[in-house]
């Protein structure tokens, strides 16, 4: 972190950022563990040989704003990575 910007670290890449353009959603600390499994589960699947589809899917996963996946969500997260030979 420089005192100005800091390199963010997304399911995608890595980013560097001015400090004015973070938002905070005020995640527990139990949350924010949460949102780096997610994270870290759709960059372990997400590549640019994906079918388009997929790859669709997983950035809107990645873009959500809350800790948690839903059932569905999950499920086809779960089917994603078993297709893909990725998985916890």
């Amino acid at each position: 972190m420089g005192e100005f910007s800091c390199t963010v670290k997304t399911w995608d890449g890595e980013y560097t950022v001015g400090l004015q353009h973070l938002k905070s959603f005020n995640y527990l600390p139990q949350e924010c563990e949460q949102m780096q499994l997610i994270s870290d589960r759709i960059s372990r699947v997400y590549s640019d040989s994906l079918e388009e589809t997929v790859e669709s899917l997983l950035q809107s996963l990645g873009k959500l704003n809350r800790p948690y996946l839903t059932a569905i969500e999950e499920k086809l997260l779960g089917l994603i990575e078993r297709e893909y030979g990725v998985g916890d």
